[in-house]
């Protein structure tokens, strides 16, 4: 086991690079963006839907008012992603541009929107259907989002742009400046769409989505779940974010799937696509990449390690939150070979379970978008709109997690029992020789006399950078308690890798989590862009900093006089 981890191992580097490629990121970014656009417009699903359950049903016109919400919100997702992923592949862009010289990201922005609505709007017999403007034109988005940044770095990049007197004011002369890389976005994909009609019978949208649907039905199989599931646990294993690798490649599917799951319920058909978010968010990744949901609970109640039983009473409760990262640094489970198995399987297996449930059952699939830090247990009952069969899946799962990983928890534990004994054994021999010897054979430990001067600066901003906000959250809090009990200019913040990463240009360091590691590089151009340190952390320190204020403050300060 331990040769496979090596070779494994020989191969991070190609996998970091798949991980840092811009146009993944962007597509991770522009979810992550849009994220509260989902979660708001699923409350009114929530409101709509949820009392059906109980036999109550709105007038179809109270209905129709509630809904109105999520069509103009989740029902123009694909036009919302255009902008959202255009922006985050035009800040990459900009990286590589003078600072003088940057593409216009509200220009961007418009033109990926203009184009999709060139692509996807649908003319019917009594106006136009926006109907590909949602999850269905997710793809044709992201082929916008792709092709107008470079539009426009190739004519800003060469100054074919037009340009006014230095007499003109900024404002106006930017608006000449982005008109001929506009007209070339906008009339390019004018262009397609000439073609594309008087080619097929449909738009673009329609169009990409068709030559797509072999690779929609396939990643809806059984070895389409084992494929996903288990590549983004693989990824995580080795120390790359997984679901950051794997996700932007099936996000849309998973989208458009629990968006067609509620279409069906609502016509009273049964809602038949096992593959959604929240099938990856609750099920297979219930309790965070690797399904650990039990394991902390485990580590506490059955393992008679010391360590083992730390580490489950510090990670049970933010792995509860599908916020795992403690768990995985602490035991580590990354990189253990112990672990690689049910760290691998259990995520299929899941996925599985919940696929024969909704073919073989007649269990609905999801429909209901949920936040991703919703206890799986919980998550599955609700987003399968309180399906009774849901909660024998749910009790199913827990029993097969626990089959699944308790031999090789209880076999660490006896690998962690021994080591610790071991190193009881050699403290004891220590303290007989220094005994024998008249003297201790350790040295003391010498008090570091340069200690940072927490409040040498006027005030300190700090950014703290994980995959979706979660352990980022807990250092940041953990840094704001011990700044406010010490009275020391400082405050912290947590956000997603691609959430308003605008914000380092107001920040003095930026904390990048160990799950960002592959995005190091890419994060350095833009904290040395803004003069911002970077600060990538290894597993166990990170873990080690949200539980110690003190420790943390001082590796900032250590950090930016370093930097001085």
């Amino acid at each position: 086991m331990n040769k496979i981890i090596k070779m494994i191992e020989k191969m991070k580097p190609f996998f970091e690079k798949v991980a840092s490629n811009p146009y993944l990121a962007a597509i991770r970014d522009g979810f992550v963006a849009l994220m509260p656009v989902v979660l708001f417009s699923s409350l009114f699903i929530l409101v709509a839907y949820v009392p059906n359950v109980w036999g109550f049903h709105w007038p179809k016109h109270i209905e129709d008012i509630i809904m109105k919400v999520y069509n103009f919100t989740m029902g123009m997702l694909a036009v919302f992603m255009a902008g959202t992923v255009t922006k985050s592949l035009t800040d990459n862009r900009n990286l590589k541009l003078p600072k003088t010289n940057q593409i216009n990201v509200i220009s961007t922005f418009v033109a990926a929107e203009s184009s999709l609505l060139i692509l996807a709007v649908k003319p019917i017999k009594d106006g136009i259907s926006i109907d590909l403007l949602g999850t269905k034109g997710l793809i044709a988005a992201f082929l916008v989002a792709f092709i107008v940044p470079n539009i426009y770095k190739f004519c800003i990049g060469r100054n074919i742009t037009i340009k006014m007197p230095p007499q003109v004011p900024g404002n106006i002369a930017q608006a000449f400046k982005d008109m001929i890389p506009f007209a070339f976005s906008v009339t390019f994909f004018w262009i397609v769409d000439i073609v594309v009609r008087a080619l097929s019978k449909g738009n673009t949208a329609e169009l990409v989505t068709n030559l797509l649907s072999p690779l929609f039905r396939a990643a809806n199989g059984y070895l389409g779940f084992a494929i996903i599931f288990g590549f983004m646990a693989f990824f995580w294993f080795i120390g790359v974010h997984g679901p950051s690798v794997v996700g932007p490649a099936v996000i849309a599917i998973m989208y458009n799937n629990q968006v067609e799951n509620l279409r069906l319920f609502r016509a009273g058909e049964h809602a038949h696509y096992a593959l959604t978010q929240s099938t990856q968010d609750f099920v297979a990744l219930i309790g965070g990449t690797g399904a650990t949901l039990l394991v902390p609970y485990m580590f506490i109640l059955l393992c008679k390690s010391p360590e083992l039983k730390a580490v489950g009473k510090a990670s049970f409760i933010p792995t509860t939150f599908a916020v795992n990262e403690p768990l995985l640094f602490g035991a580590p489970i990354i990189l253990n070979p112990v672990f690689m198995i049910p760290f691998i399987i259990t995520p299929i297996l899941n996925s599985w379970i919940l696929k024969f449930f909704v073919d073989n059952l007649g269990m609905n699939g999801f429909m209901h978008f949920l936040p991703w830090p919703t206890p799986g247990p919980i998550g599955i009952y609700m987003a399968s709109n309180f399906s009774t069969l849901s909660l024998l899946l749910i009790a199913i799962i827990l029993v097969l997690d626990f089959s699944i990983w308790f031999p090789f928890v209880k076999a660490y534990d006896k690998l962690k029992l021994d080591e610790e004994r071991e190193l009881e054994l050699a403290k004891a021999s220590g303290v007989a020789t220094a005994a024998a010897g008249g003297a201790a054979t350790t040295a003391p430990v010498e008090v570091e006399e340069n200690t940072p001067d927490f409040n040498s600066r006027e005030h300190t901003n700090v950014l703290v950078v994980c995959a979706g906000g979660g352990t980022s959250g807990i250092l940041a809090n953990s840094l704001n308690k011990y700044a406010k009990d010490n009275d020391i200019p400082l405050e912290a913040t947590a956000r997603a890798y691609g959430q308003d990463m605008d914000l380092i240009k107001d920040m003095d360091i930026v904390i990048l989590a160990p799950q960002m590691d592959a995005m190091k590089d890419e994060m350095r151009k833009y904290t040395d862009q803004y003069g911002a340190v970077l600060v990538p952390t290894t597993g166990k320190q990170y873990i080690g900093l949200t539980r110690d204020g003190e420790g943390a403050m001082k590796l900032i300060f250590e950090k930016i006089n370093e930097n001085k």
